[in-house]
């Protein structure tokens, strides 16, 4: 079953606060995590990623934080679960030609990719400013 795991949740909850900041506000870790009810040390993490990925800026020391490093409508909810979930797989065959052997001749390889590609398509069109409040 393909299922976002709670770390994509928690990434998803605490990425849609900050897109709900007014723009150039720096967030504190601890704000975002009790504003949305995560483990500040599990958001530590997953904000640590984003900033690796290039979707937030992060500052240190005093007044450090986390800001969102575009505009919310710029960046979709695609990046944001691919940032911490890796690649939509529905199936390891759709990773790359060759990962299964039998990616030519079965049947059911053009379903997946198929479902792969709607999925990733749905994701990429809602933004952050689409879900922020």
């Amino acid at each position: 079953m393909m299922e976002l795991t709670r770390k994509g949740d928690y990434a998803i909850r605490g990425i849609i606060y900050l897109a709900s900041q007014p723009p150039n506000k720096i967030s504190l870790l601890s704000e975002i995590a009790a504003a949305v009810d995560v483990p500040q040390t599990f958001l530590a993490k997953i904000f640590q990623q984003f900033s690796k990925t290039g979707i937030v800026k992060s500052f240190r020391g005093t007044g450090g934080g986390f800001l969102l490093a575009g505009p919310p409508e710029d960046i979709t909810l695609l990046q944001v679960v691919e940032a911490v979930e890796g690649p939509i797989l529905p199936n390891r065959c759709v990773l790359k030609a060759g990962e299964c052997e039998r990616d030519v001749t079965c049947t059911v390889h053009p379903v997946w990719h198929q479902v792969q590609q709607k999925v990733r398509g749905i994701l990429a069109n809602i933004t952050l400013k689409d879900l922020a409040t």
